[in-house]
């Protein structure tokens, strides 16, 4: 009897062990399945990545060589632009020439780019002195493309023509450059604003004309300001002749003459256009200085009055002192 009821114990106790063991394979199994299933997880993730790194590195080095050949085209630009400056600059007289032929003077030339729509003209014709500021459409590479088609035709009707009279040379430096872009079967209506003067040294008679650009004459505390023609050179419907001015002056008045660019500029405590009223007031606040000083004072109240906004046009100003 006893012999039975310890055999009954035995294989109970075989079968709970059988139980337990069962349940430790099945724990070992589910901890395998999910190491493997970690592995294979770890293993998608690492080839998923590596992918990614591989696309990414190609992505870097093509984008690498992307810039590697903007840089070059920017490099090519602007060794372009700088030479066609170069070139620009071979149609501007010297400085220094204003004053030899004219006396005390100065030239306030400041390019909004590295090449510019103004320009600044210097010719002789015997005895006369012809000088102007100009501004073309467009500044940069457009303006002086312009530029360089607007100064030759002036050179053209001064130096083969032989014209002085200043209506006159604007009227034929007006057909010349019109004749000239309207080769193009497009209509193209670039061209642009000056004021031109003609004087013999030692004259009391200034002979002037302008195509919507003025002229100033600082006379002690006297304002003299002559009104433009409103057209430009080019293209324009209802064209009239330009009218040239003889303006009288006297020792000590100093000729102004002038792009829009200084008194179009945004700047000073309002972010506000300097205005040709103002730009008159600074150079009559210093009229006691030499031609110049008199252009070191206005290019520096130039930056000045910008501060740390965009130049927006090209400036370009003539003074000479009589």
């Amino acid at each position: 009897m006893n012999f039975g009821k310890r055999e009954t114990e035995f294989k109970k106790e075989q079968e709970a062990q059988q139980l337990l063991h069962a349940e430790e394979s099945k724990r070992q199994r589910l901890i395998l399945s999910g190491v493997v299933v970690l592995l294979v997880i770890i293993a998608l993730s690492a080839w998923m990545f590596y992918n990614r790194f591989k696309v990414s590195q190609q992505q870097k080095k093509e984008i690498e060589r992307q810039k590697l050949l903007v840089d070059e085209k920017n490099r090519e630009i602007l060794d372009s632009i700088n030479y066609a400056k170069r070139l620009q600059q071979a149609i501007l007289p010297p400085v220094n020439d204003f004053s030899r032929l004219l006396g005390d003077a100065f030239v306030l030339y400041l390019p909004k780019d590295i090449v510019a729509g103004d320009f600044y003209f210097l010719e002789t014709k015997e005895e006369e002195v012809l000088f102007a500021a100009a501004d073309c459409t467009g500044h940069g590479v457009p303006g002086a493309m312009v530029s360089v088609v607007c100064a030759n035709a002036l050179n053209r009707v001064v130096k083969e023509l032989g014209e002085t009279d200043p209506g006159i040379v604007l009227d034929e430096t007006a057909r010349l450059v019109e004749a000239t872009f309207s080769k193009n079967q497009g209509d193209v209506w670039d061209g642009m604003d000056i004021s031109l003067c003609s004087w013999r040294k030692g004259d009391s008679i200034l002979k002037w004309a302008g195509a919507n650009n003025g002229i100033w004459i600082f006379r002690e505390n006297e304002i003299i300001e002559v009104k433009p023609d409103k057209q430009p050179i080019g293209k324009f419907q209802g064209r009239k002749s330009f009218l040239s001015h003889q303006i009288e002056i006297r020792k000590n008045d100093i000729i102004v003459l002038f792009t829009d660019g200084f008194a179009d500029q945004f700047g000073g405590p309002g972010g506000k256009k300097m205005k040709y009223k103002n730009v008159q007031k600074s150079i009559s606040a210093n009229l006691h200085l030499s031609m110049n000083e008199l252009g070191e004072k206005l290019n520096q109240e130039f930056f000045q009055w910008k501060g740390d906004l965009e130049q927006i046009d090209d400036v370009t100003m003539i003074g000479i002192r009589i």
